[in-house]
């Protein structure tokens, strides 16, 4: 068997055809890099990915919750609904600089396990943090079996 060196294929540019380098396989690769991070993390400077807010989520054997944090606001500026299974959370928030009222809107819908009884929701709003509960169904609900030995 005879050992081969790989050589990578030169593109001919017209610079390498006059005498000058050759390019590298390599050549380009920082420049598309950095154009992928500027692609996906552009949405992050944007205002409407600054007014979403972030959610937890977790579950105990009867229910399943979700939290929000969201300072500063009062009760009636948060609405929580469910439609077509999912949960959306939308708050506004408005601030007054001398004579200019702003107002901010933020929203973030969540998809609701099959396993949530839709009728029984319920939200509580504590201390800048909502908590909404999402019960379980019963089928849904871990069991215990016992096992019989004989």
């Amino acid at each position: 068997m005879r050992l081969v060196r790989y050589t990578y294929p030169t593109h001919r540019s017209p610079v390498s055809l006059l005498g000058g380098y050759a390019r590298s396989p390599w050549a380009g690769l920082e420049s598309e890099i950095d154009r992928l991070f500027t692609s996906t993390l552009a949405d992050l400077g944007t205002p409407a990915a600054a007014l979403r807010f972030p959610v937890d989520l977790y579950e105990d054997k009867d229910n399943t919750y979700v939290r929000a944090e969201l300072p500063g606001l009062r009760r009636d500026d948060i609405h929580v609904e469910v439609v077509d299974d999912y949960l959306t959370i939308n708050a506004t928030r408005k601030t007054k600089e001398g004579e200019q009222e702003q107002s901010f809107a933020f929203s973030r819908s969540i998809s609701l396990p099959a396993t949530t009884r839709n009728d029984q929701i319920t939200a509580n709003y504590e201390q800048g943090i909502l908590t909404v509960t999402l019960p379980k169904k019963e089928e849904a609900k871990p069991r215990k079996i016992t096992v019989n030995v004989s």
